[in-house]
């Protein structure tokens, strides 16, 4: 057969058409016809391609994506002729040019193409993986640019066409694709059978998916869209929670909406070779088996929001991103943003006991400390090549967005907010849009000035530090709020920048003994209004609904710290822990100022706000405190939580909901791993070891802090019974909680053992880096791990190719050293990760900050120690 590959002697008249690497506007689909043939002796796959376009101006040549596909016959068809096509690849832009004799005319074409592909090792395009007999099946991950990979196409978001897709696969194996199975045929020959499927809906490339195996599934329904959850043999049972959370979901976006469900039918398809967490192709979404199975009655309170959240963020993509698509990938918030904001709303209303808008709170005060990074970027950000496409994928695209849009909502009201919503998705139902669209649309909706407020946010970096002065007279409060943009960086925070942001500010103060919210939009770099009495205090983030820092003068903050517990909310504790912290970073309070406030933990129940308040004592505990302190702080920690633990005891009550059990996990292991305490760890070890012997022994929302405790002062003969238990655990959960537990041995021969198995085929390719990355954030791995990456990068890199690649260079920003950022400077300087290059920078600022930030506190928080004598009562 003869190919009609080209890699030299490109034309000249085609050298205007490959400079950059957005395809020509020269024709745009309507139909695909799609065959796929996978051969798993061979490991590549046959196919066939039919595509019905309209050619837009007079052209001799068609301009398509292509990668890792040999062209065998290509040809062209046009007012009832049919043309030969030669075909030129460009390898680097992942071009091919279809090229004719004579000049197709505007109106319809028909392009022919035999080809063949490759099923690769990279867990992305048309990929294998295998189940845990070894035995392959194949499936597609097409975002952002992949499906490429698997057909020649308009792999562009904003040329949505339909497709009718077939499979021919082995006998009795499962095909799966977007839409239902229309007709199931044996042949061609005795060992294979053909399914086609329904035409789909208008949609676009990446979004196409195609899963072929031995797959089982169970099933149910919501609002008459029949749902299916697919596993490998064996593990199909373990989707009957993923299945109650996908009905859950279905009911109430279809009310939420007010537009049903538009893809037909829903599958869930869990696979144990998968990069992402999972990935929203319209009707047929695949995850990874973490992100999807589990055991109930094994599995902890964690696993199973992560489970139902991620199930409702990829649901929520269906009208998100599947129905309604950004024209580019500069947009991709209005896909990410939108199912991350929304992800929490199904899923509360089922488990109200999770407190599921804290996490959101939570994540929100995490998107601000990437926010406050000079190597921050916009919500809306240009990107060409498919790196820098892929490096858009980040906590802005997600969490900003949704922390953005959650303010809005807060602002507009609930209900204005969601008929602006769904007058966007009906205006751009099964086509394409941009940000102007959908703020546009939200002006119209509310009467309010959201076309002015939203650009402040989405097309500036940063977020603002809002600042409050009061001072009271004649019974009443004079207000003044400023703005200006917050860095981690203390010279560049000094310094001043030019943004302005229009800003909604909701405040709440305490006066008389009476609470009282007002609201004011914040549009100068300073404002002043009355609220009425004197104030105690005023806080500057009610209900924690907006996204920006807080910054306050030191005796208001004192003040808040005396009704930390009992006036603010759990939302507003989780917020002034996190902007006190921010105060701190640049100098604004002492670390005593957030100290104080921490002793309000001694009286927290609820886990969300623990879990912030135990983020930064850790973080202290691994950068700040110096060998001379850390006994002393060490006791203060034991002090402050002790009594808590004491009172939750390690195996939860009769009465105990969910939050509490999730308190317990979370106390007993900062007390543990913070506090050093000796009968924490010695429990810890005692109980390990028993639910080693016996799975169940202990809850499983304890399970890993059971384990990961007993693994800081744990040997060999512990770590090889981990070890052991891997390869025969349960579920996915099991697996994952005992493969974090290996990575937080401290013995530095564990610790190279542990770096060695994650370059060994027990360990799957996506978790190879995260497993290294882990150990590269432990004080005791870090010096070990750093010197792993670098003398096996070649290995790493060949394994992480195409995905997951800025796992390692994320994990650097740990790193809290002059020295080491040196290092992490050269190393990435000759060794570099196209797709991380943002993050690289991050990193590199992560580390001088936390130099800086050890250099200006540390004794500060020696004298405070001191002086208090590491009682944790104390102010």
């Amino acid at each position: 057969m003869k190919r009609l590959f080209c890699v030299c002697g490109v034309l000249l008249f085609l050298s205007s058409f490959l400079v950059a690497q957005r395809l020509p506007e020269l024709a745009v689909p309507e139909n695909y016809k799609l065959s796929f043939a996978p051969d798993f002796a061979k490991d590549n796959f046959a196919g066939q391609e039919t595509i019905q376009l309209h050619i837009l101006k007079p052209t001799i040549k068609i301009v398509l994506n292509a990668a890792d596909i040999d062209f065998q016959d290509v040809s062209i068809s046009s007012a009832g002729m049919s043309q030969k096509a030669r075909v030129f690849i460009d390898k680097e832009k992942e071009f091919a040019t279809l090229v004719v004799d004579k000049e197709i005319q505007p109106g319809p074409a028909t392009v022919q193409i035999q080809y063949t592909g490759i099923l690769n090792n990279e867990l992305r395009g048309f990929y294998l993986g295998k189940d845990g007999s070894g035995k392959k099946y194949a499936v597609t991950q097409f975002e952002a640019t992949d499906a490429r990979r698997a057909f020649p196409s308009f792999d562009e978001p904003a040329y949505k066409a339909t497709y009718d897709i077939t499979v021919i696969a082995d006998k009795g194996e499962v095909a799966i694709s977007n839409k239902p199975v229309i007709t199931n045929t044996p042949g061609p020959g005795e060992n294979k059978h053909t399914v086609k499927f329904a035409t789909t809906a208008k949609m676009s490339t990446y979004l196409v998916a195609i899963a072929v195996g031995d797959f089982e599934y169970v099933e149910g329904s919501a609002d008459g869209i029949p749902i299916r959850v697919y596993a490998l043999p064996g593990k199909k049972q373990m989707g009957t929670f993923a299945l109650a959370t996908a009905e859950q979901c279905i009911t109430y976006y279809d009310h939420y909406f007010g537009i049903k469900y538009p893809f037909e039918k829903l599958d869930l398809i869990g696979l144990p070779d998968f990069a992402a967490g999972a990935m929203e192709n319209a009707g047929a979404i695949t995850f990874r088996e973490i992100a999807l199975l589990l055991d109930e009655k094994h599995a902890s309170i964690g696993q199973k929001e992560q489970v139902a959240v991620v199930i409702a963020h990829e649901i929520a993509h269906q009208w998100f991103g599947d129905l309604v698509t950004m024209k580019w990938w500069d947009d991709i918030w209005l896909n990410e943003g939108f199912a991350t904001w929304m992800e929490s709303k199904p899923v509360a209303v089922w488990k109200p006991e999770w407190n599921l808008p804290l996490d959101d709170v939570l994540d929100a005060n995490r998107t601000l400390d990437v926010d406050s990074l000079a190597n921050t970027r916009p919500i809306h950000q240009a990107a060409d090549t498919p790196a820098q496409i892929q490096e858009l994928f980040d906590g802005i695209a997600y969490g900003k967005a949704a922390a953005v849009l959650r303010m809005l909502e807060t602002y507009l009201g609930p209900e204005t907010f969601r008929k602006g919503v769904v007058s966007y998705l009906k205006q751009h139902e099964y086509g394409n849009s941009t940000a102007d669209d959908f703020w546009k649309a939200l002006a119209v909706a509310s009467k309010k000035p959201v076309d002015q407020i939203m650009p402040t946010f989405v097309k500036q970096p940063g977020a603002p530090l809002v600042s409050i002065k009061t001072q009271c007279a004649e019974n009443s409060t004079k207000v003044t709020i400023s703005q200006q943009r917050y860095f981690n960086d203390r010279k560049l925070f000094e310094q001043g920048s030019g943004e302005l942001w229009q800003i909604p500010v909701c405040v709440k103060t305490e006066a008389n003994g009476k609470e009282k919210q007002q609201c004011e939009l914040l549009t100068k770099k300073e404002e002043s209004f009355t609220l009425p009495g004197c104030a105690a205090w005023v806080l500057a983030n009610a209900n924690a609904s907006g996204y920006y820092r807080s910054g306050y003068e030191s005796e208001a903050v004192g003040a808040i710290s005396r009704d930390f517990e009992s006036k603010l909310t759990p939302a507003e504790r989780i917020r002034m822990l996190g902007d006190t912290w921010a105060s701190v970073r640049v100098g604004l309070q002492p670390i005593s100022s957030f100290l104080a406030l921490s002793n309000g933990l001694a009286t927290e129940r609820k886990a969300t706000v623990m879990e912030q308040g135990t983020n930064q004592l850790t973080f202290i505990s691994e950068h700040l405190i110096t060998d001379a302190d850390r006994e002393s702080y060490q006791r203060w920690v034991r002090n402050l939580l002790k009594p808590i633990a004491t009172e939750l005891g390690w195996q939860p009550g009769a009465t105990d909901d969910d939050d509490r059990k999730v308190l317990r996990a979370r106390v007993i292991y900062t007390l543990g791993y913070v506090g050093r305490d000796p009968e924490t760890l010695a429990q810890a070890n005692k109980l390990a070891l028993e639910e080693l012997s016996n799975a169940g022994t202990v809850d499983p929302t304890m399970a890993s802090t059971v384990l990961n405790l007993a693994a800081l002062t744990g040997g060999e003969s512990l770590y090889d019974k981990i070890i052991d238990r891997m390869k025969t655990a349960s579920s996915p959960g099991e697996y994952y909680r005992l493969l974090g537990a290996v990575g937080r041995f401290t013995d530095t021969k564990l610790i190279m053992r542990t770096l060695e198995f994650a370059l060994t085929p027990a360990v799957r390719s996506q978790d190879m880096t995260h497993l290294i990355a882990a150990i590269m954030g432990t004080p005791a791995g870090q010096p070990i791990a750093w010197d792993f990456v670098r003398s096996h990068w070649k290995e790493i890199d060949a394994v992480q190719k195409g995905y997951n690649s800025g796992a390692i260079v994320q994990a650097t920003g740990s790193f809290c050293s002059a020295q080491l950022h040196s290092e992490v400077q050269d190393f990435f300087a000759t060794h570099q990760v196209p797709d991380a290059q943002r993050t690289l920078r991050q990193s590199l600022e992560r580390i001088d900050y936390c130099v800086d930030l050890k250099s200006q506190q540390s004794n500060q928080l020696a004298s405070w120690l001191d002086q208090r004598g590491s009682s944790a009562g104390s102010n």
